[in-house]
């Protein structure tokens, strides 16, 4: 297929057939928007399913879902209003508006040495003054770059008094919630909470079908252990499984080089900063390569510093190569250490640690912080008992620091003032110690993966369209047909199909067109298997069932399918063992 763009001919195919197709289409769309056809969002819910399968259900972690929009003091308190944003030039001619960094990637392909998602304003300015950087729609020049917030604003409320945001990610409600959930899953850690939802990014300019959207499905794992005890138990799962690293250090030199070491190797030389970070990529990538993309395809990318989102430690996208547009991200692994539960912590002033016994009690010289209740009550009346309870729960040092650079300690939006409290040295009999747990995240989305899958998917075989899904995530398990219309054979296919479809299979009955035809339309939508009811099924209540990738067939009585089918969709069973082979009836 050398020479033919797969996103054009893919995206026919999936207006015509069903997957997806650009939202608001009879009012003209909208950049940014797609909606799912009957064929896509089954595909969709399959890969949710296999993701829950690869990151959640396998490990025993939990799931929870939370709300899209959120109130402004989540997104103040995780950092998001102040970093969600990207560089914006605009055209001064046409007056369209572009990322400043993907006008610099399109005018400049191949330079793999332009980090352009770690330039400043100033720079990316100079760049594109200096190496004549025109509008890429109309050639007008462009304006100086400036920031612009890519999340959603709105209103909560009838009088809206209170500001909202829709959200860009799933993981604060998950950092949120991380104390109620930590409770009611009996106070353990590690553990994994997951979450599959909508989440909103006002992309400046996106123009890259599934691949960019303003409004999308995200599927986050936000994984919590202490980080004094940092070992990944499930690590030996994936002692077989190599990663395809892009190192920063690499990238920083304008080098492509990719290194290659097994996912334990990778974390104990300190190229992967943890266990649990190697680990998720090795299953990330095995989750990839289950979707059908193949080994050689994948690499991480480590995000330089410039790069990284500010709750990040250590970054990498993980990668698959697309044909028209190279390697694309479909998901990111963040290192985002104790960031988000701390930065909740202080300004919630809810203690969101996690307590550590120890082995044996430990005596210690400890410093407590006491507060002036009595000069706190009048100035804070019904909120004193929570600022109390945030003071003595404060580090003392933090507060004495505080008192020294400016004067006062702000908690809950009120200075607190040397007056307000005293320090108390103190000998104590510790039990265990408070722990703010760290994070690893495995973060997809859905669309680009489900647009991926069909790329690689997406086959020819002489004339015909091929779709080789794996075959457990076909949208269509079966279809059936009746070789002709008439002498009973449609009432019998009917019979055939309600019968696989009270059996929980995903089936069409298709009785237009030749049979020929109904084979060609089935290969497109990549159905695995069909199956023709002939004059030989009305005598002995068998049918033949036709293989999607070798075009084989065997035959084998109806019903008999639903337990053939299970082993087949599960693997257990090959092609062959479905039925007695044939030669090709029907073609």
């Amino acid at each position: 297929m050398a020479g033919i763009d797969k996103y054009e001919l893919l995206s026919d195919l999936a207006k015509r057939r069903g997957f997806f197709w650009p939202s608001f289409e009879i009012y003209g769309g909208v950049s940014g928007y797609i909606d799912l056809g009957p064929l896509g969002s089954k595909l969709k819910r399959n890969l949710e399913e296999r993701w829950l399968k690869f990151f959640v259900h396998r490990h025993g972690f939990v799931t929870i879902t939370s709300p899209v929009i959120n109130p402004e003091k989540i997104f103040i308190a995780s950092g998001h209003i102040e970093h969600f944003k990207d560089l914006i030039v605009s055209c001064r001619n046409c007056n369209r508006h572009f990322r400043a960094d993907q006008v610099i990637t399109e005018a400049m392909p191949g330079r793999a040495d332009i980090a352009t998602e770690a330039m400043t304003a100033k720079e990316i300015d100079q760049f594109v003054e200096e190496n004549h950087i025109r509008c890429p729609e109309c050639g007008g020049s462009l304006t100086q770059s400036e920031h612009f917030s890519t999340m959603f604003r709105t209103n909560i409320g009838p009088y809206g008094d209170l500001l909202g945001y829709g959200r860009p990610e799933a993981a604060q409600g998950i950092f949120v919630d991380f104390k109620r959930v930590y409770e009611v899953c009996r106070e353990r850690l590690p553990i994994g909470i997951a979450q599959i939802g909508t989440v909103m990014r006002n992309e400046i300019s996106p123009r890259q079908g599934p691949i960019r959207l303003r409004e999308f499905t995200i599927m986050e794992l936000e994984f919590f252990f202490d980080p004094d005890e940092p070992g990944c138990e499930f690590m030996e799962r994936v002692g077989n499984v190599e990663l395809p690293l892009l190192l920063g250090e690499e990238r920083e030199r304008g080098s492509s080089k990719i290194i290659r070491l097994l996912a334990p190797e990778a974390a104990a030389r300190g190229y992967v900063r943890n266990e649990w970070s190697a680990y998720f990529m090795a299953v990330s990538v095995e989750f990839a390569n289950s979707l059908g993309i193949p080994f050689e395809k994948q690499r991480f990318e480590e995000k330089l510093v410039t790069e990284r989102s500010h709750y990040s430690t250590q970054t990498f996208d993980h990668q698959v190569w697309l044909d028209r547009w190279g390697w694309v991200e479909i998901a990111g692994h963040a290192y985002r250490t104790n960031f988000d539960l701390s930065a909740h912590i202080k300004y919630s002033g809810v203690d969101l640690s996690i307590f550590k016994p120890y082995p044996t009690p430990v005596e210690k010289k400890v410093t407590v912080v006491i507060p002036n209740e009595t000069a706190l009550g009048p100035l804070l009346r019904e909120k004193t008992q929570s600022v109390v309870e945030s003071l003595v729960s404060a580090k003392p040092e933090e507060i004495r620091k505080a008192f020294a650079e400016s004067g006062y300690f702000e908690v809950q939006g009120f200075r607190v003032l040397p007056s307000h409290v005293r320090f108390e040295e103190r000998h104590v009999r510790e039990t265990g110690k408070r722990v703010v747990p760290h994070v690893v995240e495995p973060s997809f989305g859905a669309e680009r993966i489900a647009y991926a899958t069909l790329e690689h998917a997406y086959t020819r075989v002489s004339d015909r369209v091929v779709l080789r899904l794996p075959i457990d995530l076909a949208p269509v398990q079966m279809m059936v047909f009746p070789l002709m219309t008439k002498d009973g054979l449609a009432e019998v296919a009917s019979d055939v199909a309600s019968f696989l479809l009270e059996q929980d299979f995903d089936v069409e009955y298709d009785a237009s067109g030749t049979i020929g035809r109904r084979y060609a339309r089935a290969d497109e939508i990549g159905v695995p298997i069909s199956i023709t009811v002939d004059y030989q099924s009305l005598k002995d209540g068998t049918v033949t069932l036709r293989d999607r990738d070798t075009w084989r067939q065997v035959r084998n009585e109806w019903r008999n399918i639903p337990d053939l089918m299970r082993g087949f969709l599960r693997g257990k069973l090959a092609f062959s063992e479905l039925g007695k082979s044939v030669e090709v009836a029907y073609e």
